[in-house]
């Protein structure tokens, strides 16, 4: 049975002993609290960042927190792999320093600039050997993982622990804030410096990508042989960096309080639940938020005609818009129902599929814009052959369809098997389309079912199957018959604000938690924290 409490957004409880009794015992172990005094500075590194690198949701926020943060006054910089694409779009872009040689690679170099749009620093690490290549971020053009993904971001982690540990660059970092697997490596990393060393926080986007390679790797990743078989890496006979990283963090994250309590159950834990309970006191949900900026249909230049919660009659211009690019009936009477994501089974798009002949014979149009599961993508493909005046599928991503599905909607499909936190049904609420979404994750979190209260901002539904996503789905149906119900619906999901500020101000109170003690490792974490207690008590 999965425990649905929420984990609140608070890793560790704020300490109540005396200020002298947690420096005695800092004193007698010698550790120091950090003296710059004030917001504590902070490296943020991740494999991707709208709209230098995108491969999915990860990119969003890599990009939209840190401008938060650097509202909020924090010293951030962005660490990213120099990917072709990034170097070309980076503001200002100057060679900061050269690497030195690490792990075989003997080019490489750290190149310097702004976050386009923004006054975020960040730094790409170009090591042309490993990241200047045609295909994905991490996949090659036929689909295929990278042979050497571990090399290439076990380097990638280096740097980081190098800049981290004041080697590179003048600026040196209170907190390493690590996102996803890709970056695993560094927490292990920093835990193996001596001497004084960055707080880290590691941010778990999906648990069920973890970086598993073989142990062979062991050799060409500079891990010693003694962190497999002490258990720090090993994960079923591999090597996982983000095992790593839950293991060596010191504080662990990820991104909604109702996914945070899931991934303790062996349901829906992928093998790591035993790992995060062990670091259950320092491990939390911080819900993600989206760039109100980017997202607004207010301001939205992607749309030809903008609306927002005081005047939403150009949501309707929106709609005829969409259905007549998509050469659908342009009838703003007939329900659209609109679905913007991966085609993969975590997202329920087979589920989808089967439901789809529902929704046409309910009087409603579908629309699809998306990629990935190529068998998946060609049974959409039939199913707009099928239904050619009823339905409209877009394989591939583009933002300017994605955006403008969201404004000419009237539906939001964004259930899911799992969902960490999810983005879509966040930017339907914005843009006055109402949710349907499965309670699991960040969806529980963001969406409100329908019903008695006046908080209902969508409809929530229980089981991952067709029925259970097309009873949702007449209910919407239902209530879009009701103009005056269906616009209460719509204009309480607008008012909502799923901003970054907050869970900004979340990040930055567990920035000074973590960086107010400079533990040099979990285990001696929970020693200090202990005897705080014992000597208090």
């Amino acid at each position: 049975m999965i425990n649905t409490t929420p984990m609140q957004a608070a890793c560790y409880p704020e300490s109540k002993e005396p200020e002298f009794v947690r420096q005695k015992v800092l004193d007698a172990v010698g550790v120091r609290r950090q003296s710059n005094g004030g917001a504590p500075r902070v490296l943020f590194v991740t494999s991707e960042a709208e709209p230098l690198a995108k491969s999915g949701g990860l990119a969003d926020v890599s990009r939209a927190l840190p401008i938060a943060l650097k509202r909020q006054g924090i010293d951030v910089r962005i660490l990213l792999p120099g990917y072709p694409g990034a170097i070309g779009q980076l503001a200002n872009p100057r060679i900061e320093t050269r690497l030195k040689p690490m792990l075989g690679v003997e080019s490489a170099a750290l190149i310097s600039g702004l976050l386009p749009e923004s006054d975020v620093p960040v730094w790409l690490v170009h090591a042309p050997s490993l990241f200047s290549r045609t295909g994905g971020l991490y996949q090659d053009d036929n689909g295929q993982d990278w042979i050497d993904n571990a090399v290439r971001f076990a380097f990638f982690a280096r740097v980081a622990t190098e800049i981290a540990a004041g080697r590179i660059l003048d600026w040196k970092p209170d907190v390493v804030h690590a996102n996803d697997w890709h970056t695993g490596l560094v927490p292990l990393l920093l835990a193996m410096e001596k001497g004084p060393k960055p707080a880290t926080v590691f941010t778990i986007h999906n648990l069920a990508f973890q970086g598993n390679f073989p142990r062979e790797v062991l050799p060409s990743i500079g891990i010693p042989e003694r962190a497999f078989s002490d258990g720090d890496v090993e994960f079923y006979g591999q090597v996982s960096y983000l095992k790593a990283a839950i293991r060596y963090s010191d504080r662990v994250t990820t991104v909604s309080p109702t996914y945070a309590s899931e991934v303790l159950s062996p349901e829906l834990g992928c093998g790591l639940d035993g790992v995060l309970q062990a670091r259950r006191q320092n491990f939390c949900g911080i819900l993600n938020g989206i760039d109100n900026e980017l997202w607004d249909p207010a301001m939205d230049v992607h749309l030809a005609h903008r609306y927002s919660r005081h005047d939403i009659s150009g949501k309707r211009l929106c709609k005829a818009e969409l259905q007549s690019t998509l050469g659908l009936e342009i009838n703003p009477r007939i329900p659209l129902i609109g679905f913007v994501s991966r085609l993969a089974h975590q997202k329920m798009a087979d589920v989808i599929l089967e439901a789809a002949p529902g929704m046409v014979a309910a009087g409603a149009q579908f629309a699809l814009v998306g990629e990935g599961d190529p068998i998946l993508e060609s049974s959409f493909e039939a199913l707009r052959r099928q239904y050619p005046h009823n339905v409209a599928v877009h394989i591939g991503y583009e933002e300017v369809l994605a955006h403008q599905l969201q404004a000419g909607a009237d539906i939001l499909l964004a259930p899911a098997r799992f969902e960490p936190c999810g983005l879509t049904q966040l930017y339907a609420l914005r843009y006055g389309t109402v949710p349907v979404v499965r309670r699991t994750g960040g969806l529980a979190d963001t969406v409100t079912d329908t019903g008695p209260s006046d908080l209902a901002t969508g409809f929530v539904f229980e089981d991952p199957t067709r029925d259970g996503l097309m009873g949702a789905i007449e209910r919407a149906l239902a209530l879009y018959e009701e103009p005056l119900a269906w616009r209460r619906l719509q204009l309480k999901g607008m008012a909502e604000d799923f901003g970054w500020a907050a869970s900004a101000g979340r990040y930055v109170a567990l920035y000074h938690q973590a960086a107010g003690v400079n533990y040099p490792s979990p285990a001696l974490s929970a020693q200090i924290e202990g005897k705080i207690r014992q000597i208090a008590g």
